[in-house]
This record gives structure tokens, C-alpha cells and sequence, in this order.
């Protein structure tokens, strides 16, 4: 009819969706690449989805760089596994590795009966882990001895120098298996434990220092290298 104006009808409002009683939500679309048709069910040239890779797979820097550290990752629990071996052959109670590849083994078989902190009115900066007389002393890691022998207070010690400049010192032994000036790894017998010098039973009194000469926590220095002593 000429000069009417248009009725529009009026929708009914939507239910509102309940979720919680189905169990289920509304989800927000996540992919930037989702596209839906538009009017006529057409696809406009510019939302149109990137044709996939041939059978799914990209070899790519990412891909390539995955491979790369599952090999690196697969060499160092080869090396892991040889160090580890090694020391349990030679008697050593355990073994470990840091990401830098270098080995480190707990220093002999015993009960822990003296960490480092106060004791009897002064500092005891040693680890000391007692076992019967004769029993193996390995070095924690791959060092050159720069002394065996007597020593004041340690009755015989061995000490070796590491690759960081870190210095370990193994006190009370009974006998010596090495040489000044040898080269040692990670172990390797250096050592029987003993009751020489100023001691009141059979242990090994080990202490760490480090380049400068600082004495260190040998606990605190060991477990931050995958080797625990308790």
C-alpha cells in the first residue's frame, strides 16, 4: 500500500545457552587460519586456508634443531652410561654428569658421620664418611694429583687439582695409589681409607676449595654435581 510504512517483524529472543546443565561451553575460536564461508556459501579469495605440506610433515630449522639436541641429549646418556659403568667397575658407589659433559663420582662407600659446619668449639670444613681400613677412595673428578703423601694433622692425603681449578683433598688414608704429577679421572682409585694423623676411627675426611683457595661446603659442592652423600 502506497505511503505505508514497512512492518518489521519482531524475532523472538534467543534462549540462553545453558552450559552448565549440559555440561559443555561455548568455545572462542583459537586458529587465526579458521575461516567461514560467507553469503552463497563462497569463500572470499583472501580468507581462503593455506594448502598443507605434503603428507603433514616440515623439515624445517625448527624440525632440524629438534633432531639436533636428541642427538646431542642421546650422546650424553652414552657418555653417562660409560662414566657411570666405569666407576661401578672400579667399585665407586656412584656416578653422574653435568649438561657440560664433565663426570663426577661419589668418593668412596661408607656412613656419613660429620658434614661441614661447627663442630667441637671451631669449623670442621670436611665430609667425613667412615668405613673399615682398606676400603677404596675414588676421585670425584678428572683432576691431576699435585700432592700425595704425609701431611700435618691428615697422617697421608691426596689432593687433586680439577679443570675448573677446584681442589679436592682426601685425609686419613692409609695408603696412596697415586703419584704427584699423575692425571685422573672421574673414578678412578686413588687411595685406601685409614686412621692416620689426627684421627678417632677409620673415615675419609674430604674437603673442597676452590681456585682462590676457599674451603667449600664438599656436600653442597657434590649434589649441585648430580652426586649425593647422606
Amino acid at each position: 500500500m502506497a505511503g505505508a510504512a514497512a512492518v518489521i517483524p519482531t524475532l523472538a529472543p534467543l534462549a540462553p545457552v545453558e552450559a552448565t546443565a549440559q555440561g559443555w561451553a561455548p568455545v572462542a575460536m583459537t586458529s587465526a587460519l579458521e575461516r567461514h564461508p560467507g553469503p552463497g556459501g563462497t569463500m572470499s579469495p583472501d580468507m581462503s586456508l593455506q594448502p598443507a605440506t605434503a603428507g603433514g610433515e616440515s623439515h624445517g630449522p625448527p624440525a632440524l634443531d629438534s633432531l639436533t639436541k636428541a642427538s646431542r641429549l642421546a650422546d650424553d646418556l652414552a657418555r653417562l652410561a660409560s662414566t657411570r659403568s666405569e666407576a661401578m667397575a672400579a667399585g665407586a658407589p656412584d656416578a653422574a654428569m653435568t649438561r657440560d659433559g664433565a663426570s663426577f663420582v661419589k668418593p668412596t662407600t661408607g656412613t656419613l658421620t660429620s658434614s661441614a659446619g661447627p663442630r667441637w668449639g671451631s669449623t670442621h670444613y670436611g665430609l667425613d664418611i667412615a668405613n673399615r681400613i682398606g676400603t677404596p677412595i675414588f676421585a670425584v673428578a678428572d683432576g691431576v694429583v699435585i700432592d700425595s703423601g704425609p701431611a700435618s694433622g691428615f697422617g697421608l692425603w691426596v689432593r687433586i687439582r680439577h679443570q675448573d681449578g677446584s681442589i679436592s683433598i682426601y685425609g686419613h688414608i692409609d695408603r696412596s695409589l697415586v703419584k704427584r704429577g699423575q692425571t685422573v679421572r672421574a673414578g678412578d682409585r686413588i687411595a685406601l681409607m685409614g686412621n692416620r694423623g689426627q684421627s678417632t676411627g677409620s673415615h675419609l675426611h674430604l674437603e673442597i676449595r676452590d681456585e682462590g683457595g676457599t674451603k667449600l661446603d664438599p656436600q653442597t659442592w657434590l649434589r649441585k654435581r648430580g652426586i649425593s652423600v647422606e
